[in-house]
């Protein structure tokens, strides 16, 4: 690989490039009088240095076409300020180094920047955010030892490129990566996918059959979606994990496998032993090593640079030319919350390459809810009934309701510029146990709630709320959401406990363990 430095400072270029080649690195350097596109044809550097005029008009239009090649940009920039430093990491700068420079510390830099790119580029894992780097760091450290890892994160967020990136960088590189799916497997076959059986061991066993363990001897087990899996196998695995040997269905031979397991979930493996859906003991062997990917959202910095890369992806792809985004277009992709993710940023991607016919990419060709910010969020949405006797779902009602008040809080700040000053305030509103919910602009001076017609019992402005309705004003804690929703389904259903637990979509222990916890007074709700 050769890194490219330019002579717009000539003292400061020079010995850098000579400490890079006593380093054995390929070096080039190129005047800025010299056709510096033409020079970076050539040598297809993976990194360039330039040594002055970070501002120029000329180095800003050859660093924006770079981004799109994703080359990265080193700067050595005049004096330490704070704001000039910003505004040339917004032009696209991944590092700056102030002069005088220290060629040593400059070097290192340079070499960690190549070191990191080749890694994205291998794992998939591409970004430069706070929250990627402390991600890919853990990778690198996880990656030489055998030991169990749990990755947690949101779907679409891509927890098995972490898996991949995991065996990619370890021992067993070379040999087998297996990926199963647990949560999308029937119980009745996942035992067999898992194990595998002999022969005549049920119905339509016509031969034997290795399982995903034997596929994965000596290499690596991805098993994603971990949280899914049933009781009745949760046993048997964990002492597959302990015992490092495997029983196929139907046989009675223990077979010995060498195979390091990543598990990966999309909800908190905690949580779900809470709630008693989980063994405890699976849970302990499974977390020996944990890394959680943020969403997203979380990583706004990521977001300009994967949009790169898909685009370079798809348009070889697809073979179709594209003139690239817009600013405004790039800001509103950034501000958005993708709420899929990666995943959906991708899918996003692809469409505007397939779809855009060689133009530029402007806010009007984005989707609505992208153009908008979120803000269709807010529109009174119904969340499903919790309604008494119904049938229950997956247990999620609960989870929803407060997931929607995280993305509400979140995004508050957009929803206060909307409110009229003095004429209300952003928030919120839950109606009780089996009446639903609604998010909107909804708390009126007073009280009153709204969102007219949208929800059977939401009156217009500066009615009185409907009866047994929880309302949250921006700034509500999570834990003082989840205590008032707890208390009305308890008054609800007058004390019952089992009760409350089916209008919230809860288990009854984890019912208890909340009452305890946020000291609801027992006096008031009865064991019946």
């Amino acid at each position: 690989m050769t890194i490219l430095i330019t002579l717009h400072d000539v003292e400061p270029a020079v010995r850098l490039n000579a400490r890079l080649e006593a380093d054995g690195v390929t070096t080039a350097l190129v005047s800025p009088l010299d056709d510096v596109r033409a020079e970076i044809r050539r040598a297809k550097p993976g990194l360039i240095v330039i040594s002055g005029d970070l501002a120029d008009a000329s180095n800003v239009g050859l660093i924006r076409e770079l981004l799109w090649e994703g080359t990265p940009v080193v700067g050595l920039m005049n004096g330490d300020d704070a704001e000039h430093r910003e505004r040339l990491r917004a032009l696209g700068y991944v590092e700056l180094f102030v002069k005088p420079i220290n060629v040593d510390d400059v070097a290192l830099g340079v070499r960690r920047i190549v070191d990191r790119r080749e890694l994205q580029e291998a794992t998939g894992l591409i970004g430069e955010s706070e929250a990627l780097r402390e991600v890919m760091v853990k990778v690198e450290q996880m990656a030489p030892v055998s030991s169990t890892v749990l990755v947690e994160g949101e779907s679409g967020s891509g927890k098995e490129l972490v898996a991949r990136a995991l065996a990619l960088l370890g021992p067993r590189r070379n040999k087998p990566f297996i990926a199963v799916n647990v949560g999308a497997l029937p119980e009745t076959l996942l035992e067999s996918e898992l194990f595998g059986h002999e022969k005549g061991a049920f119905t339509g066993a016509n031969e034997r059959r290795l399982g995903r363990f034997e596929l994965a001897d000596g290499g690596t087990l991805f098993l994603d979606e971990i949280g899914e899996i049933p009781r009745s196998t949760q046993v048997k695995l964990l002492r597959v994990l302990e015992e490092r040997e495997v029983t196929r269905v139907g046989g009675t031979q223990s077979i010995p496998v060498k195979v390091r397991v990543i598990a990966a979930t999309n909800r908190p493996l905690r949580e779900r032993v809470e709630e008693g859906e989980f063994r405890a003991d699976l849970y302990y062997r499974l977390n020996v090593l944990s890394i959680y990917l943020p969403p997203l959202r979380a990583r706004p910095a990521d977001i300009p640079i994967l949009v790169r890369r898909f685009i370079r992806d798809f348009t070889k792809q697809h073979d179709r030319p594209f003139r690239g985004i817009s600013a405004e277009a790039m800001e509103l992709l950034v501000a958005y919350p993708w709420p899929g993710n990666v995943r959906e940023l991708r899918n996003l991607v692809e469409s505007m390459v397939v779809l855009s016919h060689g133009r530029e990419i402007g806010p009007e060709d984005l989707p609505r809810t992208i153009r908008e910010g979120g803000s269709a969020r807010f529109l009174p949405v119904p969340v499903p009934s919790l309604v008494q006797g119904a049938a229950r779902t997956d247990g999620r009602e609960l989870e929803f309701i407060l997931r929607s008040l995280l993305e509400l809080k979140l995004q508050v700040e957009e929803l206060r510029r909307r409110m009229d000053d003095g004429h209300g305030s952003a928030g919120l509103g839950v109606l009780g146990p089996g009446r639903g919910a609604f998010i909107g602009e909804v708390v009126a001076p007073g009280g009153g709630v709204l969102g007219p017609g949208s929800v059977p019992g939401i009156g217009a402005r500066d009615e009185s709320p409907p009866p047994n309705v929880v309302t949250v004003a921006p700034g509500t804690k999570m834990s003082e959401v989840e205590r008032a929703v707890i208390e009305a389904a308890l008054k609800e259903t007058r004390g019952n406990r089992r009760r409350a637990a089916d209008l919230l979509g809860i288990g009854e222990r984890t019912l208890y363990r909340k009452i305890k916890e946020y000291r609801l007074p027992e006096i008031e709700y009865s064991l019946d």
